[in-house]
């Protein structure tokens, strides 16, 4: 099995500059997995889907999901990975569209862990930006961004919050804590 205290979680709410910070992190030369969420958007709007997030977001999670457990597999077994959001991102997206969790999300959060402390982007306004895979109001972020804090939280996850700065000091901070 992977050695899960090599697995880190970047997240927060949209626009905060997740994506950056882990080409940043790639850039230095760790393996970073994608943002599962954005590249399922792009594929079922391409298919003429409505298993979209603003559509039918129970149908989005699963999805979801199923991508982050391949990701996770596809990791590195003892290298540091570093990933684009996590599993606890999808309770918070549900918990936040009023959508009981099913059981499946736990039951995977489980058997595909992270290492517990999670790397937290706060909301930042200055570099936000709406597009066509991010669709929430700055606002909105925001209320995602505390439900992704409580759901982390609630999962026994110790929360990491990365500076609003550069991306070069926002890598040089992970990469210093860890």
């Amino acid at each position: 099995m992977a050695d899960i205290s090599r697995k880190y979680i970047i997240s927060g709410g949209p626009g905060a500059g997740k994506s950056t910070l882990t080409d940043g992190l790639r850039q230095q030369g760790y393996f970073c997995a994608e943002e599962v969420s954005r590249k399922m958007i792009i594929q079922e709007k391409a298919k003429g889907s409505f298993c979209l997030p603003w559509m039918d977001v129970s149908c989005f999670s699963v999805k979801v999901l199923d991508e982050m457990i391949i990701s996770w597999n596809s990791a590195p077994a003892n290298e540091i990975t570093f990933f684009d959001r996590g599993i606890p991102d999808i309770i918070a997206y549900l918990s936040v569209a009023g959508i009981a969790v099913p059981e499946k999300y736990y039951t995977s959060l489980i058997n595909y862990p992270y290492h517990k402390q999670v790397f937290i982007l706060p909301p930042w306004q200055d570099i936000y930006v709406q597009d066509s895979e991010r669709w929430q109001t700055f606002e909105e972020s925001v209320v995602i961004y505390e439900a992704i804090i409580d759901t982390y939280t609630d999962c026994g996850f110790e929360l990491i919050e990365v500076p609003k700065n550069t991306s070069q000091s926002r890598v040089a901070f992970i990469l210093d804590f860890i």
